[in-house]
């Protein structure tokens, strides 16, 4: 949510929510400054403290100023010291590696290696390493994408690249869900987009790229709608997206706009689906009591009858990825970014889970501060749904 407003401030120019931005992504931070806070920590999974992340890279890539007060870490410290928390979840007991999609044993899916969780440490690493030149990061990366292809989560069919939701690791991941979700190839190509950027177009990275964007397109640009029209495949049509699963076509759209500046030769063939599905979600934002509510189903023309967060997150990606210009491709400390490094950034953290509460426990403010934030995230998208539409 906090990474679409920033691109949305790139796209239009319009700085009125960055306030409510900045504030958001202040708070969440923790009181080990690695976006794993008390409110959260307990149920904290690998890939939700890795979309955090991401929004402060979104910060240090747009160049949002560092927030100038006394001890508190620049956007691209707390982007680090979120890498640095989950480098020791890195597992080789079980699959030869992999996340979990879990941090704490206690939690259901604990027993899963996602796609989610590995592409969105993948996706980090990537764009530390592409913005500090740091090697390490790059070996990391290369590191879990490798894993990662030569798990049973790629897998190419028909020539197509299928990349699968998740596989069991008390299994040893033998089999897998067979699964696929337009978010997992959006955070994958946007990591393999930042590798082929920054290894001035390695042949490795290309063929990555291209077999992702190719997988994409065969996947959720069916030709039964066209070609052109994006549509989260596994439960568009049956109407039974959870409120998940209705945002994933907003990370594709951005990953997508993105890519097309990191790798410019993407740019014919991302871009005419791009344009095609924003005037198709424009024709489904005409829904609800206000007129305005978008719906899923970009290839009707007529609105689905469907409405929230998620629906009008897609909607406003999508229509704001045709609006990508050249001078907004992602900031590198080279080319005029500014926020301040600091590569040992959280790494005193606590990773036992009876440390981590007994160091940060939860109080009041914390369950106050998160029930206000999520009051400020949907009105932020409320008033946003007018833009969508004009």
């Amino acid at each position: 949510m906090w990474g679409a407003l920033i691109n949305y401030w790139q796209y239009t120019g319009d700085d009125s929510y960055q306030p409510t931005v900045i504030e958001a992504l202040k708070h969440q931070i923790g009181p080990d400054m690695n976006y794993n806070p008390p409110n959260q920590s307990k149920n904290m999974g690998v890939d939700d403290q890795d979309f955090w992340g991401f929004a402060a890279m979104e910060a240090v890539e747009a160049g949002i100023p560092d927030v100038d007060e006394a001890d508190f870490p620049s956007w691209l410290a707390l982007a680090q010291a979120v890498w640095n928390f989950q480098v020791p979840l890195w597992e080789t007991a079980t699959c030869g590696g992999g996340f979990r999609w879990q941090v704490y044993s206690f939690n259901a899916g604990y027993n899963l290696k996602n796609t989610v969780s590995n592409g969105g440490f993948f996706q980090l690493s990537a764009r530390l390493a592409r913005y500090t030149g740091n090697q390490t990061y790059a070996d990391w990366a290369d590191k879990v994408y490798t894993w990662m292809e030569e798990s049973l989560l790629f897998q190419v069919q028909d020539s197509h690249l299928y990349i699968w939701d998740n596989t069991d690791a008390n299994g040893n991941c033998t089999e897998v869900e067979h699964y696929v979700w337009s978010y997992n190839y959006g955070i994958n190509l946007m990591g393999c987009a930042m590798m082929y950027n920054m290894t001035n177009g390695d042949p490795k990275w290309k063929a990555r790229v291209d077999s992702i964007i190719d997988g994409a397109a065969f996947l959720f640009f069916p030709a039964e709608y066209g070609g052109n029209i994006m549509t989260e495949m596994l439960c568009e049509d049956q109407k039974n997206c959870n409120n998940d699963q209705s945002s994933f076509k907003a990370y594709l759209s951005r990953w997508m706009a993105v890519t097309t500046l990191l790798a410019p030769y993407t740019h014919d063939i991302v871009m005419p689906k791009l344009q095609a599905s924003a005037q198709a979600a424009a024709r489904q934002c005409i829904g609800g009591d206000n007129g305005r509510q978008c719906g899923r189903q970009w290839y009707s023309s007529a609105w689905d009858g469907t409405k929230g967060v998620g629906q009008q997150m897609c909607a406003l990606a999508v229509i704001g990825a045709t609006q990508i210009t050249s001078d907004m491709a992602p900031l590198t400390a080279a080319t005029g970014g500014t926020s301040k490094s600091d590569p040992g950034a959280g790494l005193d953290a606590p990773h036992n889970p009876e440390d981590e509460f007994k160091k940060n426990p939860i109080t009041t403010a914390d369950r106050a501060g998160a029930a206000i934030l999520t009051i400020a995230i949907i009105g932020s998208i409320v008033g946003l749904s007018f833009w969508i539409v004009l």
